[in-house]
């Protein structure tokens, strides 16, 4: 049976890592509606979006790849440190900073207190309306080339909210690429380039950290975490797909609409009794 949730969670991070709705929030909300009734965790999370990452790698992989080159080279001095590539690959570096500055140190904090359901449902309908604020009034006139070194940071900012569950790592980026004037597209793929060093990052130490330091009693093991992740990975390819084309002429409206609304049926829900906070 662990399996089969691992199955239909793998499936759950896939549809909703890439889409600005919290991938984490729904993996907290309906790990409580299976069988075994409980929160996967933090560190089953973390994991299966490496998943997720890796689909952004084989969606992206030339672009990745000239990115990297690019970088590699301009530290030789072979190509100018102001080549629009290289540049790509400093901000990228700057953006992931801050969520890996307060990832760590707040490590614990993110284990526990974030996974707080009401904590969650005030995340995902505050957020959804920033998000729709900054979509709605939000200038279209800069693409990703126009990106600077402040707004990168700013960017790197607004992602390291994603730790909270509920708030959504690529609505975040978004939200503030929105707010500073970038088109959907550019917001869209600034941000799912910006999670790739944080993502693989924390989801590698909290592997390291499973196998050295196991839980005494985890909610899935790594054999079905391994099984979430594959599933997560061809999902998320698919969704990656679909979202750049669904970006070019529509807007982040029914996203926004979803997690207000999901959001409100998560506090009935708390108020009534049918779920528990933790």
């Amino acid at each position: 049976m662990s399996f089969i949730e691992a199955i239909i969670l793998g499936l759950v991070q896939g549809l909703t890592e890439f889409l600005p709705i919290s991938s984490s929030a729904h993996i907290r909300i309906v790990g409580e509606f299976l069988p075994s009734a409980e929160d996967p965790g933090a560190t089953f999370t973390a994991i299966t979006q490496i998943g997720t990452e890796l689909a952004v790698l084989v969606y992206f992989w030339s672009k990745i790849v000239r990115v990297v080159k690019q970088w590699a080279l301009s530290l030789a001095g072979r190509v100018p440190r102001n080549d629009p590539d290289a540049r790509m690959g400093w901000l990228v570096i700057l953006g992931t900073i801050p969520i890996g500055v307060l990832g760590f140190a707040f490590q614990d904090v993110i284990r526990d207190v974030f996974r707080n359901l009401w904590l969650v449902a005030v995340v995902l309908i505050v957020f959804g309306i920033i998000l729709g604020v900054a979509d709605r009034y939000g200038r279209r006139t800069r693409e990703m080339e126009d990106i600077t070194y402040p707004h990168g940071l700013g960017m790197g900012v607004a992602q390291a909210l994603a730790l909270i569950p509920g708030v959504s790592r690529s609505g975040a980026t978004t939200t503030a690429a929105r707010a500073l004037g970038y088109s959907r597209t550019a917001a869209a793929e600034f941000a799912f380039l910006l999670a790739v060093p944080a993502v693989f990052g924390s989801g590698l130490y909290e592997l390291l950290h499973a196998i050295r330091e196991p839980e005494p009693n985890p909610a899935y093991g790594l054999g079905e975490t391994a099984v979430a992740t594959v599933v997560a990975f061809i999902v998320g390819w698919v969704v990656i797909a679909y979202l750049m084309r669904y970006l070019k002429t529509g807007s982040f409206l029914p996203f926004v609409i979803y997690r207000v609304a999901l959001g409100a049926v998560l506090m009935v829900l708390l108020a009534t009794g049918v779920l528990q906070a933790y």
